[in-house]
């Protein structure tokens, strides 16, 4: 696996996918490329924001001493809102306002079985719930909403092409990511 070089991007040299014919050369010790081969898939088709954020997390990560610890938090902020999701437990209203900015991503609207607007709506429903409706209408456009397991009373995630579903559960494994699909809330 290897990272960019920002003058000579390509994505497909870029990329190398985990489970795939060069699964013997996946490094689980080169936290940079494992950060950077989630990078390419939670925003497919969009290297300039897949670098954008490399540059913030290996920024942040250098300016909190580095560690692989903290390195999953550090990537929540760099992504948050506009590769990823993060909101509190009863927060419905925000993860539907995060995950719809998400999907816009590839023109995709979200039907989420009544008006978001709507105070009614929004009390009869929880962030599990939602996370499982987000996750099927997103696979009927060849997309899956993932969720990762915060250790917290919140829900956090981010979407890639249902293709990757198996490159993203090693690559995360590899990086030591507790992950499920959205259906499957933690």
């Amino acid at each position: 696996m290897i990272f960019p070089d920002e003058d000579d991007f390509d994505a497909d040299d870029a990329f190398s996918m985990p489970g795939g014919d060069d699964e013997e050369d996946i490094d689980t010790g080169d936290q940079e490329a494992l950060i950077w081969n989630l990078l390419v898939l939670i925003n497919p088709g969009d290297e300039e924001t897949a670098l954008r954020q490399f540059a913030t997390w290996r920024d942040a990560m250098a300016e909190a001493g580095g560690g692989e610890e903290g390195a999953l938090w550090v990537l929540k902020d760099a992504i948050d809102w506009s590769s990823g999701f993060y909101v509190d437990w009863k927060d419905s209203e925000s993860l539907i306002d995060s995950v719809n900015q998400l999907a816009a991503r590839w023109n995709i609207d979200i039907d989420w079985g009544g008006d978001p607007a709507d105070e009614d709506f929004l009390d009869g429903v929880d962030v599990p719930g939602l996370m499982a409706v987000a996750h099927d209408r997103l696979r009927e456009h060849g997309y899956t909403l993932w969720n990762w397991n915060t250790d917290g009373d919140a829900y956090a995630g981010w979407i890639a092409l249902s293709r990757d579903d198996e490159g993203m559960q090693q690559l995360c494994a590899a990086l030591g990511i507790e992950l499920r699909p959205g259906s499957d809330a933690f």
